[in-house]
């Protein structure tokens, strides 16, 4: 065999991984290097923890072929010469279609690796039901790297959270900030959870005026933390759990519990490609996302709030 090219057992398919030493981190700054076959062999082990997350979803691709001081290319249309055997999405856009990639097993989380897709975006929802969401997410996001700015906010979105009923489930960006998901039940459209999740932001922003907005344009933020909804629309996307940032040290979107927020190492980059499987195996969201909820009875127990 040559050294180009690496077979990869994944499941029931053999993939081949092709120049598996081409170095897609390098060890800059002190930063630990990480090859393309680094990253295969975190994507076919953490597999079984993040492909529940993806199955049935269109994805945006996030290719780095270069690494990460190479162009990007954020794919959304399935390449002709992909494998037959990798499932496609048809969904609707303005004036046609998009063919969208789906990742429901670990040879295409392979396949992908391979293709230097580090991050994985996922829609909302499944492609069954592309215009219903079953995931609502609040993206915390600082104006500067402040983290103890997030780990307030995520506190008091999650308390606000719990007041109206609604189950939440906490996941470092491997970036900068954290998100906030919440099961839905697939009954409701995008304009009405993007809606929701608006009266939401805005109103703990009322309650915190100087340190949080929702002010979508950075020159009217200040340096108040952004609390971003705009990830909740068709079509839009979200970084999926487990996956990869195109980032020194190849730091990883990490589902974690909420008591992490008491730990003083806790922080956005914390878990990385070379622990984020151990960190896996505690199923830190167990049960978190196991049903999906109706925004009606959250809704009128927010109205009552501002009553």
């Amino acid at each position: 065999m040559s050294d180009e090219v690496r077979r990869v057992r994944a499941g029931r398919r053999t993939v081949e991984v092709h120049r598996p030493d081409k170095v897609l981190f390098p060890g800059d700054d002190g930063a630990k290097e990480y090859t393309k076959a680094d990253l295969v062999d975190y994507y076919r082990s953490v597999a079984p923890y993040m492909l529940p997350h993806l199955r049935g979803r269109p994805l945006m691709l996030e290719r780095h072929p270069d690494g990460l001081h190479g162009p990007v290319f954020m794919q959304k249309n399935t390449p002709e010469n992909y494998p037959d055997w990798i499932t496609r999405a048809e969904v609707a856009k303005e004036g046609g279609t998009v063919t969208h990639t789906v990742c429901d097993d670990t040879a295409t989380l392979v396949y992908l690796a391979d293709q230097a897709c580090l991050t994985l975006h996922r829609w909302l929802s499944r492609a069954d039901r592309p215009e219903r969401p079953d995931r609502m997410v609040f993206d915390l996001d600082p104006a500067e790297d402040d983290f103890a700015a997030v780990r307030e906010a995520a506190r008091l979105l999650g308390d606000l959270l719990d007041r109206l009923g609604l189950p939440s489930a906490l996941m470092t960006t491997g970036s900068r900030g954290l998100h906030v998901v919440v099961p839905l039940d697939g009954r409701h459209d995008f304009d009405e959870v993007r809606a929701f999740a608006r009266d939401v932001a805005e109103s703990l922003a009322a309650g915190h005026p100087d340190r949080l907005t929702t002010a979508a344009r950075k020159k009217e933020r200040g340096d108040r933390l952004y609390l971003d909804v705009q990830r909740n629309g068709y079509a839009q996307t979200a970084v999926v759990p487990f996956t990869v940032r195109a980032r020194p040290g190849a730091p990883v979107a990490m589902p974690v519990s909420w008591s992490e927020l008491d730990d003083p190492d806790f922080g956005p980059r914390r878990w990385t490609i070379a622990d984020a499987v151990d960190q896996a195996r505690t199923k830190p969201w167990s049960g978190a996302m196991s049903r999906g909820r109706a925004l009606g009875p959250a809704r009128r127990r927010l109205d009552a709030l501002h009553g």
